[in-house]
């Protein structure tokens, strides 16, 4: 599988999109004023403890408070609550050795929060979720803070390896060096990319983390709630440390400052990868230069067409999301069962590609076309665990119910993406919306296709006089409309109609009698 990053900068921010063998799968938007990202450590002030949710509400600078719950306090709460205090008082010029603190004993799992905040003490917190719609961000205290090939953990004191390394030999590997190498209080998870690394890249990125403990331990010192003590990477960098792997190839900018800092980050975690990074110079936008653009409008309507004319119909709910599957006039036989299969194994590839690009989390149910036979509903569920398994965010796929639908549950760790498809509609002047332009040419080859599978020959297409120019545009044998009787080994007669709104279109016969699809 080949992955591309393309980075976009415009004045608002950043936009990054990752492809997947050309296809868009994840689009994150960074921008220049966010704040409160993941990963973020605040020094936080208890505001109010809510015995009845056992959670309480922390301020750490946001419009609204945050929330923690004390299944998201750390075993070693009473910990960091020592440890935040003597940081904020330490008045030393060689600072607090962490490696000689004193760790205090774990709470209780079935405990509550106001035994462990009692007093509404100052607390280090990390940003678990974004700010989502009128709630503040989710908290947590188990401090991480990963690295290329491990995660620092403080206070823990244990080294975990990813479950995704199967060797049994390569993890025992893995765990000697690490135990070999970390200090005192500082647990340590080593990740999927350590897997073959050797002694010396497994510590510089250990060292790397433990400096940057050491910073947090310095901004600290004097320190008044609230305040940020540490910002996460950006997108773009946490991206590459979170995704970089031998087969990603490119990694295109279009801004110097972020290309000289992408390539830069580069050579740091991976130096035999420097070469990938490219800068875009190129006067069109670069998103339309790969084809992203066209990718987004057809991705976030609330109708997603697949290729085969099947298409998906999403809709959000206060309460979860739904997903209806619908064969269109897509048919790959005449075998009713088959057909069902077929255009529910298209769709499943396709949902899992729409959760991860929307950032959809919470409860997904999904009504696929009703099949009758066990095995192919099994088969159904294995797909669509094998799609969503390059998905980094937790999930869970529950097998078929008797009525035919699929509940999916996702992690979502930032607001939903949602971008409007439509544009003002030219004839109406806005009191009405249209599919966007930019997919019109699509949707006329995709009717185009069902046509001339179904024997129909000699058409004739007449569209709005723009539409037609755009088609025949050109040198003759560039244009699409010779593409198109190429591809398809058929004659197709393209006409202008003044009377056409500017996205409608009709196919003729050789008798020319409308074909109604």
């Amino acid at each position: 599988m080949n992955k591309e990053l393309i980075i976009n900068s415009t004045p608002n921010g950043v936009e990054i999109a990752l492809l997947e063998d050309k296809k868009l799968v994840e689009l994150h938007n960074d921008k220049t004023d966010s704040s409160f990202g993941v990963g973020d450590l605040y020094l936080g002030k208890v505001k109010k403890l809510i015995p009845g949710l056992n959670a309480a509400f922390i301020d750490v600078g946001f419009e609204k408070d945050a929330f923690l719950h004390y299944t998201d306090l750390s075993p070693f709460a009473r910990s960091i609550l020592k440890f935040t205090q003597l940081s904020v008082a330490d008045k030393s010029e060689e600072g607090l050795d962490f490696t000689k603190f004193e760790v205090e004993p774990e709470i209780l799992k079935t405990g509550k929060i106001n035994e462990v905040l009692s007093g509404k003490p100052n607390v280090l917190v990390q940003i678990l979720k974004e700010p989502i719609a009128a709630k503040g961000p989710r908290l947590s205290c188990e401090i991480s803070l990963p690295g290329r090939f491990v995660v620092l953990t403080p206070f823990n004191d244990i080294v975990a390896v990813s479950k995704k390394i199967h060797s049994g030999e390569e993890r025992k590997r893995l765990q000697k060096i690490v135990e070999a190498i970390k200090e005192k209080n500082f647990g340590v998870i080593v990740r999927t990319a350590a897997e073959g690394k050797n002694t010396a890249e497994l510590h510089e990125d250990l060292t790397s983390l433990i400096n940057t403990w050491k910073g947090i331990q310095r901004n600290l010192r004097g320190a008044e709630a609230p305040a940020k003590i540490l910002s996460e990477q950006t997108k773009a960098t946490s991206m590459l440390r979170d995704l970089l792997t031998e087969d990603f190839n490119k990694i295109v900018v279009n801004d110097n400052g972020i290309y000289n800092d992408t390539k830069n980050y580069i050579q740091k975690i991976a130096p035999e990868k420097a070469e990938i990074v490219g800068m875009y110079q190129n006067g069109a936008s670069i998103f339309d230069h790969y084809g992203i653009t066209k990718q987004v409008k057809s991705a976030f309507g609330k109708t997603v067409n697949l290729p085969s004319g099947a298409y998906l119909i999403i809709e959000h709910t206060e309460a979860l999301h739904v997903i209806d599957v619908n064969s269109g006039y897509k048919s790959v036989g005449n075998n009713q069962e088959e057909n069902a299969l077929q255009t529910n194994m298209e769709a499943a590839e396709e949902i899992a590609r729409q959760l991860r690009l929307r950032d959809i989390g919470g409860i997904i149910v999904v009504d696929f076309i009703d099949m009758k036979l066990p095995d192919n509903k099994k088969k159904l569920q294995d797909a669509m665990d094998n799609f969503m398994r390059t998905d980094r965010a937790k999930h869970a796929v529950l097998p078929i119910s008797k009525f035919g639908l699929m509940q999916i549950t996702r992690q979502r760790m930032r607001p939903e993406v949602n971008i409007n498809t439509s544009e003002v509609c030219p004839s109406c002047n806005g009191t009405g919306k249209i599919t966007s332009t930019i997919l019109l040419v699509d949707e006329i080859e995709k009717k185009l296709l069902y046509l001339v599978t179904h024997q129909h020959k000699n058409l004739t297409l007449h569209v709005n006089p723009i539409v037609h120019s755009h088609l025949t545009k050109g040198w003759f044998f560039n244009s699409i409309k010779y593409k198109w009787n190429k591809k398809f080994k058929t004659n197709i007669n393209v006409l202008p109609n003044n009377n056409y709104t500017l996205i409608e279109f009709h196919f003729y016969d050789q008798n020319e009698e409308e074909i109604k699809i």
